[in-house]
């Protein structure tokens, strides 16, 4: 091997220890997974107010998709990775409560916004804040429960993408619905403003007070390889990972071009059924959301019971396996929803689609904790966020943005050009996940032989 642990241990190997009471995991987990619908509430409410925001700012529909996925994006995955280093030194629980008080404040911010200038920096602040979470989160999830439980957490977790996602579509929805007809509102102190930055004010401002909630847990023992929180040299984690180079690649790359499609084409829907299929910001917001949230939540949660179900049964390759047969599935689903020519059935038929791309999103971390030590968590974290997020949310609204301005010249073909990015990306997606599954397997009897270097 040549990735060897840098310090070895006189103590006994912490996974002996007990796991912490069922009750505070599943209140840890509870609570952070309020804490990602927020973070995902902020993140996406731009989705829906697309057409006020290209008024009011005078930009077009690639500025649009910058400030959906590549503004946030970059600052989100630069900054990923010098705080999932910290989270595998430092504490989780003050570094996510910072997070939640940088992004929410950045959001609120966002209302404020007079130009496409500012609006891009404020964007990149809600990215810095939100680079926290998941890294740390997925280190503190994989500590408070055990591997036979590990899959169903993180697929708990991951539900804060659908609810705060089609939180932020419905309330969007009932905002613009709302507000429709009224020029705008005057507020103390800030004189007048429009229903869009009103939208922001509401979503952001109340994440600030999240962050002391983070106060009510205390962090767990560090599992897998280390008894207490050292910095790792970071040539250590690059020996480690070129040891196992062909499952982190085939996992990364391949949740990330599951991402590309995920984010081209969500991004990009309520304005595919508001051109397409002329449905007010409302009807799509609504539609939209609620599809999106209950087929998300169930997706995600059922591939992370099923995945520990099949893990349970002597299936090494469970997690990511379960993975690339959603992915290969959303292939063919992806398609009927952009061709019916009516309305409900389209946002019907929309549903086994969200389902299918959500199964993964639980699953893939679990997997990724399942190969990597304790203390490297954060960091490996960090690498895999760094790529799905640079690719699928920095790349995938902007692509079906350039094909339909670029390759159709035309707004209402933006329904073509969901379907060309995601078709695409699917298939390459299920292509690299399929590649990485007997190295994945071999990854984890890798692990456990470093793990065993430590007590010698």
């Amino acid at each position: 091997m040549s990735a060897k642990p840098a310090m070895k241990l006189a103590t006994q190997p912490d996974d002996v220890s007990p796991y912490p009471k069922p009750a505070r995991a599943w209140y840890v987990l509870g609570l952070l997974t309020v804490v990602y619908v927020f973070s995902f509430l902020d993140r996406t409410i731009l989705g829906l107010l697309v057409g006020p925001i290209r008024r009011d700012l005078h930009i077009n529909d690639t500025q649009v998709s910058l400030l959906m996925g590549f503004s946030f994006a970059v600052f989100y995955t630069f900054f990923g990775l010098p705080l999932g280093r910290m989270a595998d030194s430092r504490s989780r629980r003050q570094l996510i409560a910072g997070g939640i008080a940088t992004w929410s404040l950045f959001s609120a911010g966002c209302g404020l916004a007079k130009s496409f200038g500012q609006m891009l920096l404020l964007r990149m602040g809600v990215g810095v804040g939100e680079a926290v979470l998941s890294p740390s989160a997925y280190s503190l999830l994989t500590d408070y429960f055990p591997p036979q439980r590990r899959a169903t957490a993180m697929s708990i977790y991951g539900m804060g993408i659908y609810i705060g996602a089609g939180v932020a579509s419905v309330l969007g929805g009932f905002v613009t619905g709302w507000a429709n007809g009224r020029a705008g509102w005057t507020l103390p102190l800030l004189g007048n403003v429009r229903s869009w930055q009103i939208v922001f004010f509401a979503v952001g401002l109340p994440g600030v007070l999240l962050a002391l909630f983070m106060y009510t847990f205390a962090e767990p023992v560090r599992r897998g390889g280390r008894t207490q929180a050292k910095s790792v040299p970071f040539r250590e984690v690059f020996a480690y990972v070129k040891d196992n180079r062909k499952t982190f690649l085939c996992h990364n790359l391949g949740i990330a071009f599951l991402c590309f499609a995920a984010y081209g084409t969500m991004g990009w829907v309520p304005t595919f059924l508001i051109r397409h299929h002329h449905w007010s910001a409302a009807e799509a917001g609504k539609g939209f959301g609620i599809i999106f949230a209950i087929a998300g939540s169930l997706g995600i949660v059922s591939g992370g019971w099923f995945a520990d179900r099949l893990s349970a049964r002597g299936h090494s390759d469970a997690y990511l396996r379960v993975a690339m047969i959603a992915v290969a599935a959303a292939v063919p689903a992806g398609i009927p929803y952009l061709l019916i020519s009516d309305s409900h059935l389209a946002i019907a038929l929309l549903a086994p689609v969200v389902f299918l791309y959500a199964v993964p999103i639980g699953v893939a971390p679990a997997a990724l904790m399942q190969v990597t030590p304790s203390q490297m968590r954060g960091q490996v974290s960090a690498v895999y966020l760094f790529t799905i997020n640079l690719i699928g949310l920095g790349a995938g609204p902007t692509a079906v943005a350039l094909v339909t301005d670029h390759v159709f010249h035309s707004d209402s073909m933006v329904g073509s050009s969901i379907l060309v990015v995601g078709t695409a990306a699917n298939l390459l997606s299920a292509l690299l996940l399929w590649s990485g599954l007997k190295s994945y397997v071999r990854s984890q009897e890798r692990l456990k032989q470093w793990v065993a270097s430590l007590a010698v």
